[in-house]
């Protein structure tokens, strides 16, 4: 078949290499509605002066910092993390030259303004957001709703050192350190002297000590072949690894492990796992308070659990914004003492969810009268009495204390004659007499927060915070595709967390 020509075919002028008489500006290609004229305007009214000070003067002239800023901003905005993604739209991209006036700063320049200059500072800059949002009507400080997610870290998951196993390495080297000072006992107990040596505390001088007495009692007697090969690998390699033991435990502080790429980040379990098997992945734990989806503050930790960031997180919104606010609200994962405490000394009110707040409310657990909740407590003679009504009585009392250093005051109560009791069955099943424990401050703070959750104002917030800050990082996670930092190193990341949090506010603003 034959191709027919349309002879009444009509096309818009097309010349790629027409010139133009005047040049076009990129003002005039921009929408007057487009985000990017957010960005350039809040930008513009922020002080920078934090930034400016960590530039020393002199030398090729640099480029300007808020320019840089809005550079870095209005990429995270876009989903361009990577520097060397910004350096080509600044090329491409009309947004992009526009708000950098036709400037292009390399990948290298931009990565080092990030990593440096925002170092240490950012923070500072974006409270001037938060507070330029409350000054606009946009926010108060009235409420806050925290919620925390991991983020895995720039660093490879199988590159882990684990607290576990270099006390176990430890414990090794001091049984064998054991068997040779028994062996050179039984050989020259006269030489050792008579004062056993102490175990307790293993390092590489210890360990070498140690080893010097056993060399220089073993000198000149007949000793087993064996126990010369293993005092030959001790001195080749005990001291080595107790001081690498020793660097490794100065980096884990108070944590169960970390990895040797990123050692200040710590493995966790994430939800966003491909391999769906619950494998940990080194990340950090990221922090945010939110209030109509606006994110107030941010903060980054390496421990695991929510419980232990609120007050750091709270600290931080003091120190930020001059103010803690009025309300707070979050879930289960923050409801403790020390942090009930911390919200009635700082006069906020705590919506803080415990534990077993919904199962408090349910009809089986309100009706189960072997609980301990549940137990009847005469305050005047200080016991409990037992589901057959006999008392339980007070024997022990004591402080104990956590890893962040807080007391925690605990009661145990024991039953006097549980054998032969026919409740004995669903009222426990240890051998001996049930004993139960109390924490009196404990106690007095979850009644508090669970008559104040239980009011009708209590219920408002437990629904909104599901619809305020959970949301928050939804928009991160998925719409942005931000599961992974670029960078390495807690002070690094937490830039990083401070352009996605004034990224999200300005996209918020502009929508």
């Amino acid at each position: 078949m034959q191709n027919v020509i349309r002879t009444n075919l009509v096309f818009k002028d097309y010349n790629p290499n027409q010139k133009l008489l005047l040049p076009p500006s990129l003002e005039e290609l921009i929408d007057p509605n487009h985000p990017v004229r957010v960005v350039n305007q809040v930008v513009d009214n922020l002080n920078l002066q934090p930034i400016l000070a960590k530039y020393e003067g002199g030398g090729c002239p640099a480029y300007h910092p808020r320019m840089m800023l809005k550079v870095l901003v209005y990429g995270y905005l876009t989903n361009l993390y990577s520097s060397r993604k910004i350096e080509q739209a600044l090329q491409e991209s009309i947004p992009f030259m526009w708000l950098s006036g036709m400037s292009y700063p390399d990948h290298n320049t931009l990565n080092r303004f990030r990593s440096d200059r925002l170092k240490g500072v950012l923070k500072e800059v974006f409270s001037q957001l938060v507070l330029l949002l409350i000054d606009h009507g946009h926010i108060t400080l009235t409420e806050a709703y925290l919620d925390g997610t991991k983020i895995e870290a720039n660093a490879n998951r199988y590159t882990f050192v684990w607290g576990r196993r270099i006390k176990t390495y430890k414990d090794k080297i001091k049984d064998q350190l054991k068997e040779l000072w028994a062996y050179a006992e039984s050989v020259a107990k006269e030489e050792l002297g008579n004062q056993p040596f102490e175990f307790e505390q293993i390092n590489a001088e210890n360990v070498t000590q140690a080893v010097e007495q056993i060399d220089k009692a073993l000198k000149g007697k007949e000793v087993d072949i064996q126990v010369k090969k293993k005092l030959s690998d001790v001195h080749r390699k005990w001291p080595e690894q107790l001081d690498r033991y020793e660097k490794q435990e100065e980096l884990l502080g108070n944590r169960s492990s970390y990895s040797r790429i990123d050692p200040d980040s710590t493995f966790m379990r994430m939800k966003e796992d491909h391999m769906r098997n619950g494998q940990l992945k080194p990340g950090y734990n990221w922090q945010v308070s939110t209030q109509d989806q606006y994110i107030l503050g941010y903060t980054l930790h390496q421990t695991t659990n929510d419980m232990s960031t609120l007050i750091g997180h709270m600290e931080s919104l003091k120190n930020t914004l001059g103010q803690l606010p009025e309300t707070l609200v979050t879930d289960a994962g923050y409801g403790s003492e020390k942090n009930y405490e911390y919200l009635e000394e700082n006069n906020v009110n705590g919506y803080v969810q415990y534990s077993h707040y919904f199962n408090d409310k349910k009809k089986k657990w309100k009706e189960d009268p072997h609980l301990v909740m549940n137990l009847h407590y005469n305050e005047e003679k200080d016991c409990f009495y037992c589901p057959m009504g006999q008392p339980m009585t007070l024997v022990d009392q004591r402080y104990l204390e956590d890893k962040e250093g807080y007391k925690l005051f605990k009661k145990w109560y024991k039953a006097q004659r549980c054998d032969g009791c026919p409740m004995r069955g669903p009222c426990h099943d240890c051998k001996g007499d049930r004993v139960v424990q109390a924490a009196p401050k404990w106690s007095k703070y979850k009644s508090k927060v669970k008559e104040r959750l239980d009011s009708e104002l209590g219920q408002y917030y437990i629904r909104k915070r599901r619809i305020d800050v959970e949301p928050v990082f939804g928009m991160i996670k998925n719409n942005r595709k931000y599961r992974r930092f670029l960078l390495r190193g807690l002070e690094k990341v937490e830039i990083e967390a401070g352009l996605l949090s004034m990224a999200h506010n300005l996209g918020k603003m502009a929508s």
